[in-house]
């Protein structure tokens, strides 16, 4: 039996093509993220092993002052302490904060958030261990700077050259002192490093003569373990020291943790191909042993069992499948490579390293390629073998029953109940019913692809009247042939089913949240101008005081961050400035007035008003002050009574508490300014943004956005995931498309006598060719159909689980996406037919005839 089935399977090698090729690139997609996860998570791993091998213990702090009132961070006299320790080679202080650069033409280099400063710390040598010069020097004095290789490279910048750099206050000029190379994790993640004299990076960032961090060396022979045990009673509070192998290990995890969500995520998205491969390998396997019913039939009358019948169309599938993942592997290995070089023309740097081909990936890609292939033919292998042998002699298609049918429909009604059932279910309570939705939506799939033969008559019939009319004869048979027989239609339409459930609910999500992204922002946003520090850092409250000073300005408002305790539940608040914050942002009161901020009042959302029984007019005790832990870090805490004066609809954009800055000053040392918002005469205009720009003086690290610039953020992620979310579906398509192309080809095959009768009587070349795409049209608009109202009714369901957490969230129809997903299928039917229907055309009619 084993050499019948390799006999059958080179017999039928064209005919398995297309199941060969959707369980490679399924397992392309497996094999390729297993090997791109493996390698990114060696690279990285050993990048932070090298970043530590000199460090025997690191010290950081986490509580930083620069209010000038307690230490911050490690003082002098601590930093001598450790030196001095036994085993100690050298203890090296560092500092660090924001530092952006501009390049020659005033823009922002890196992304913002992984821009950073830092102090040059030189030894007796006069050289850091941590930066390698490949030109200059480092800085040594007030007014010099050293900056990272690809960043001086984008800024187009040489030693001795003028750079303007920011960190949290005005812009400033330094002379660039030299360029280094370095193994520092931000610059690998396409930001900047500025290295300061340590002098300057304490002024900056702490205050004179204190570190934030310290690495130490240990000397030969000493142990880290003793080392840290010294080292930890020297530290002030709020300070932490780990050896350098535990902030390896460390990072390894965190490393393994961030890839572990990529790799589930892919996987996920290849499971999804793979499963759509399922069909179109049970498709063809059905269609081939149809077209072998009288083959089997005689190995049963020479005295096959049914289970050696069965055992050969299995092994069958095995060899397929063997041959598919092989190949398909090879192609992972090469698409786990091109990611790693696409990574790295994206901007983001990728450390160099082998790839990595762990015998994990090998065993788990073939296995599953195997597996799915096997699995996918084994009902087809069943039914092969229940076929009797005198029956199967008479008859060249085997004809499912009557019961079959009536179970299988049976079934997949009860599955699509219970899973609707559950969707409603999980829709109507809310935020909590996400998972009863999930389990919903997989029953509810599984049920649709049980029920798809059935539904393929009533809503093909709905389209044939219309290819009748504007076809002819070509569209009638057309229409005929994909309701022959249902279960190859339904089969081949349920593979684009999935895969457009998929991608309709991801776009009715989408289009909806962008929709409300879009609305808040009309809505809500008064303001011309929002200015906000490139590295989600807190402004200087210079900027405020050189908007308010600018002229054209109409309103400007900060929101800065803080957060204060009423009744004793600490809340989120943001401090404004009375009188201007009701211009920059549109207010909707439910009672009070907001200019009663300007009288020391407070405003809070409806949000928390409403739990709380509060109203206009209450008066409430708040708590101001670091006081959270009972005072135990020494932050102290000062209650007052004071009356809320509004309460109003929350937005996304605010805080649910607000009050004035000037209510909130003799609590704060240090303003954390995180937006300021301005008005302008005559809008936002070119010349006005220009005038923004200059009152902050050219600063490249504040970023300045107008409301379209701030729609743009907030849709541009979610288009950019809905992006993403289409290309990781594409080979799930991909393989729906070979899916249709294959069930064509076979029909063709099965149907040679047919199409050879109907060339006899008439039906030339150009009407066969429209016949067959016509049929494969039908196929997929009706897969594309089905696909886009489960997705529809999907989408509806997890929106009415976030409706409350998304102010304004009305479900958006995207029309135009969904008639671009139709047409699409119209356009996968009529290239997926080119093959098929050319071959169809192309058939010898007396020949035809002539096949049995």
């Amino acid at each position: 039996m084993f050499r019948t089935a390799l006999r059958n399977v080179l017999a039928h090698k064209a005919r398995l093509l297309m199941t060969v090729l959707a369980v490679m690139l399924g397992v392309a997609f497996v094999s390729g993220t297993l090997v791109f996860t493996d390698t990114l998570g060696n690279a990285y791993r050993k990048q932070s092993a090298k970043s530590y091998d000199n460090v025997a213990v690191s010290v950081t702090t986490y509580v930083i002052r620069n209010d000038g009132k307690k230490d911050a961070g490690i003082d002098p006299r601590t930093l001598e302490k450790i030196r001095s320790l036994d085993g100690v080679a050298g203890a090296t202080g560092r500092v660090s904060g924001f530092a952006g650069v501009a390049d020659q033409d005033g823009k922002l280099i890196g992304n913002g958030w992984s821009n950073t400063g830092g102090n040059f710390a030189p030894g007796k040598d006069g050289k850091d261990s941590a930066y390698t010069f490949t030109d200059g020097s480092g800085p040594a004095k007030d007014g010099q700077i050293a900056l990272d290789q690809d960043s001086a490279a984008k800024g187009k910048y040489d030693v001795g050259d003028t750079v303007r750099v920011a960190t949290n206050g005005p812009v400033k000029e330094y002379t660039l002192s030299g360029v280094f190379t370095t193994e520092d994790g931000a610059v690998n993640a396409g930001g900047s490093l500025v290295l300061f004299d340590t002098a300057v990076a304490q002024k900056l960032y702490l205050q004179p003569g204190y570190f934030k961090d310290v690495t130490i060396a240990a000397a030969a022979g000493a142990s880290d373990q003793k080392i840290l045990a010294a080292v930890k009673p020297l530290l002030p509070k709020g300070a932490e020291a780990q050896t350098g192998k535990q902030l390896a290990d460390d990072e390894a995890r965190m490393i393994e943790a961030g890839l572990s969500s990529l790799n589930t995520m892919l996987l996920v998205f290849a499971a999804i191909a793979l499963f759509v491969g399922i069909f179109l390998i049970a498709n063809t396997f059905t269609m081939l042993v149809a077209q072998r019913t009288r083959e089997l039939a005689l190995m049963r009358a020479v005295g096959a069992s049914r289970r050696q019948v069965k055992r050969s169309v299995i092994l069958e599938a095995l060899v397929v499948g063997a041959i598919a993942s092989v190949i398909g592997f090879v192609i992972g290995i090469g698409l786990a490579s091109g990611l790693r070089s696409a990574m790295s023309s994206f901007g983001a740097k990728v450390p160099a390293g082998p790839l990595i081909v762990s015998p994990t990936a090998v065993v788990a890609a073939v296995a599953v390629g195997v597996l799915v292939t096997v699995l996918a033919a084994w009902l087809p292998a069943r039914r092969a073998a229940k076929i009797a042998p005198v029956a199967a002699m008479s008859s060249v298609h085997a004809v499912a029953s009557t019961k079959s049918l009536v179970v299988r429909n049976s079934i997949g009604g009860v599955i699509t109940l219970l899973g609707a059932a559950a969707i409603l279910g999980g829709a109507a309570m809310g935020k909590d019913g996400r998972t009863l939705i999930g389990g919903g939506a997989f029953l509810s799939l599984i049920g649709i692809i049980v029920l798809i033969p059935l539904l393929s008559r009533p809503v093909i019939a709905l389209a044939r009247p219309l290819l009748n009319r504007v076809f002819g004869v070509s569209g009638k048979l057309a229409g005929q042939n994909a309701v022959r027989n249902p279960r190859r239609t339904g089969a081949t339409a349920s593979a684009l089913a999935i895969g457009l459930t998929l991608v309709t609910g991801l776009s009715v999500l989408g289009v909806t949240m962008g929709r409300a992204v879009d609305k808040a922002t009309t809505d809500i946003i008064r303001a011309d101008y929002m200015v906000t520090m490139a590295g989600g850092g807190a402004l200087d409250k210079s900027a405020l005081t050189a908007l308010e000073k600018a002229k054209g300005v109409g309103a400007v408002s900060a929101q800065q961050a803080t957060s204060l305790a009423i009744k004793g539940t600490w809340h989120a608040a943001s401090a404004v400035t009375p009188g201007a914050v009701e211009k920059v942002i549109d207010f909707r009161t439910v009672s009070g007035s907001m200019s009663t901020l300007g009288k020391g009042q407070i405003a809070v959302a409806e949000v928390i008003a409403k739990p709380n029984g509060w109203k206009a007019g209450d008066i409430v005790p708040v708590t101001f002050g670091d006081d959270k832990d009972g005072g135990k870090d020494g932050g102290k805490a000062t209650t007052k009574k004071l009356t809320i004066g509004a309460v109003y609809e929350g937005n996304e954009f605010l805080s649910p508490v607000l009050l004035s800055t000037a209510a909130v000053a003799p609590y704060e040392a240090k303003p954390d300014i995180r937006q300021i918002w301005v008005t302008m005469d005559g809008g936002a205009t070119k010349a006005n943004e220009q005038a923004v720009v200059d009152a902050l003086g050219d600063n490249p690290a504040m970023s300045i956005k107008d409301r379209q610039d701030i729609r743009n953020m907030y849709g541009g992620m979610i288009n950019t995931m809905l992006n993403i979310m289409y290309g990781l579906l594409a080979m799930a398509l991909i393989i729906a498309v070979l899916g249709v192309v294959n069930t064509l080809a076979m029909s063709v095959f099965e149907r040679q006598q047919e199409i050879g009768m109907l060339r006899a009587i008439g039906l030339d070349r150009r009407k066969v060719k429209r016949m067959i795409r016509l049929e494969a049209v039908v196929i997929s608009v009706f897969g594309a159909v089905i696909g886009i109202g489960l997705g529809t009714f999907l989408a509806w369901a997890i929106g009415e689980t976030i409706r409350n957490e998304i102010p304004g969230y009305v479900l958006v129809m995207p029309w135009d996406r969904i008639g671009i997903f139709l047409l699409l299928a119209g356009v996968v039917g009529v290239l997926a037919a080119l093959w098929p229907a050319r071959s169809a055309a192309r058939l010898n009619m007396l020949t035809a005839i002539k096949t049995e």
